[in-house]
């Protein structure tokens, strides 16, 4: 049998459901999780340090990429009235979770959980917040986040947060020196922190 990994489309093990008691955007709630994902018994460390460096969501698009179980996803609606968030995952289990989740915590309105085709082709975000999938391997990473973060609108940011010894800095040059179609950067590449290992990028679309 093939190892079941967060990033498997159809995840092999079995959808054992649970609730757990989380805090997003100031508040104590549970939420629904499952064997099969990433992080499925707690906020995982790299998505905490993320959280607390994280702006409140901008009243517009607002896209989780690689959004788990939705930690991200929920903060972003529970924190944003005007928030339209869409959560992005290859693994439709953790997308099942996201859209549960989203209506366990009265946000459905405000959360699509989707795969990337239903994503519309012209779709533009104000922000863009991820955890990434480092461990897919370099080359699936790049062409990750060379699919999204050209999508950030005009003034739009987007938020990466990465594990130090798993290569933070070196994407971070990576994502500084590419280009887009028109020959301009993606964006501003800043360092904005470091915590328990974990380097917290932002990128400014100016």
């Amino acid at each position: 049998m093939s190892e079941d990994h967060y990033f498997s489309a159809q995840p092999a093990s079995a959808d054992e459901r649970r609730l757990i008691p989380v805090r997003l955007a100031g508040r104590d709630v549970e939420v629904e999780t499952a064997s099969g994902i990433f992080s499925p018994g707690h906020i995982d460390l790299g998505t905490q340090v993320l959280l607390r460096h994280l702006p409140p969501a901008p009243a517009g698009a607002v896209l989780d990429l690689g959004c788990g179980w939705g930690p991200l996803a929920l903060t972003a609606a529970l924190g944003t009235a005007d928030a339209r968030v869409t959560a992005l995952d290859v693994n439709r289990r953790a997308l099942d979770l996201a859209s549960r989740n989203a209506a366990r915590l009265g946000v459905a309105d405000r959360v699509a959980a989707v795969t990337a085709d239903e994503v519309p082709a012209d779709a533009r975000f104000d922000a863009i917040w991820s955890n990434p999938p480092i461990r897919i391997g370099k080359d699936a990473l790049h062409e990750l986040l060379a699919a999204w973060l050209p999508r950030l609108a005009a003034d739009g940011e987007a938020w990466l947060v990465v594990q130090r010894n798993l290569g933070a800095d070196s994407l971070a040059r990576w994502i500084s020196d590419q280009r887009g179609a028109d020959g301009e950067p993606w964006g501003r590449l800043e360092k904005v922190g470091s915590a328990k290992g974990f380097r917290v990028l932002r990128l400014v679309r100016d």
